[in-house]
């Protein structure tokens, strides 16, 4: 079929984006689903910045690639009579499928998951190939298993969870990644329990639901870090305790939690804030990283304060989570008034306006766009 997609050709064009216009909107052909595969119509497509950090260059992907990752969307076609799913269902679509079958799918570990991890680098689905094509000869890569800046795609069907019919797709949509990995971040990886501290730093939408995490987990205090004003007001309505510019967390930090915090969150995906981050933690605290860097960023922190201090760095990709387990469970707190997602969302556009939106998340003024194709 005939579908309209956001091509990206080249890495590293310059902003504004709205003038050098990375991306463009372009009919291609998209194959029909293979067995175990989805054609799903796709509601609505969050904007993150994993999406932009293609665009800039700090996450190479190969070329062309048709972007987008988190997204919800209703099933139009199965690619076989046993699927568990049926035209008409709803669903959230995760970033990356499991194959059920590797060591550490085998270990319950299916976020990070090898062959899931291989597809998505190569820009193809897990089940092998690509299914869009805009010339004779010409393949499109899919964007982690997703490709939802378009107006169809098709997906494996571990991409996929099954979801609520009631839910707005602008609000379904930020539970494939955003709150997916900020939620589970806290819960899942750092396991953070009652009436610990937490800071968290940077406040986009994958920040933003970390703090969400907190406070739903019972956090106390919860401590919000980020250069922009509009968003430390918006954390104090969600919840935290203080929301201070990074100049000012050091000393915030200390005053709340009488000597650094249980647990750091960090969420911008620069190797200095993480830095700060650790740094921000007492004795035997807990530091995790969800962020992305540019993959020539190096962190340097004293190596002894592992042992000395008791201290543990890790890493959170996607949350640590299961999204056929998460995905559902985290929509159940938002339904109970302990997780107002909704909040998060900046607003809606036209897949039209995908360029202009880029320039928006690139200079910070929102949290979570989307694109309604």
């Amino acid at each position: 079929m005939r579908i309209t997609a956001a091509i990206l050709d080249q890495i590293g064009l310059p902003g504004p984006y709205a003038d050098s216009r990375p991306l463009r909107l372009a009919e291609v052909e998209l194959a029909p689903p293979r067995a175990g595969e989805l054609l799903v119509r796709i509601d609505a497509a969050g904007l993150c910045h994993s999406d932009l950090s293609v665009i800039n260059g700090d996450r190479p992907r190969p070329m062309p690639m048709a972007l987008g990752h988190e997204a919800a969307a209703t099933v139009v076609e199965t690619g076989d009579p046993d699927s568990p799913f049926k035209p008409g269902d709803r669903v959230v679509l995760a970033f990356l499928p499991a194959c059920g079958q590797c060591a550490c799918c085998g270990a319950g570990e299916g976020y990070l998951c090898q062959p899931g991890a291989t597809a998505n680098g190569e820009g193809r689905l897990l089940r092998g190939g690509r299914r869009i094509m805009e010339l004779p000869g010409r393949e499109v890569n899919h964007h982690l298993g997703v490709s939802a800046f378009a107006t169809h795609a098709v997906v494996d069907q571990r991409s996929a969870v099954k979801i609520p019919s009631d839910i707005a797709p602008e609000i379904a949509a930020l539970f494939g990644c955003a709150v997916l990995t900020g939620v589970g971040a806290v819960m899942n990886t750092a396991a953070v329990k009652p009436g610990e501290s937490v800071v968290v730093y940077g406040l986009g939408g994958v920040g933003l639901s970390s703090l969400l995490g907190a406070v739903a987990a019972g956090a106390n205090p919860v401590i919000a870090v980020d250069p922009i004003e509009d968003k430390r007001k918006l954390a104090l309505e969600l919840g935290a305790a203080a929301a201070v510019a990074p100049a000012d967390a050091a000393q915030a930090i200390a005053d709340l939690t009488g000597g650094g915090a249980d647990v750091a969150i960090e969420t911008a995906g620069k190797a200095a804030v993480l830095a700060a981050a650790y740094k921000s933690t007492r004795r035997g605290g807990r530091t995790v990283t969800v962020g992305l860097p540019n993959p020539a960023e190096m962190l340097s922190f004293p190596a002894v304060s592992l042992v000395a201090e008791g201290k543990t760095l890790m890493g959170s990709y996607m949350g640590s989570s299961i999204p056929s387990r998460d995905v559902p469970r985290y929509i159940g707190l938002w339904r109970a008034g302990r997780l107002p997602v909704h909040r998060l969302l900046s607003g809606t556009a036209p897949l039209s306006e995908i360029n202009r939106l880029m320039d928006e998340l690139a200079a910070g003024r929102v949290i979570r766009q989307v694109v309604l194709p």
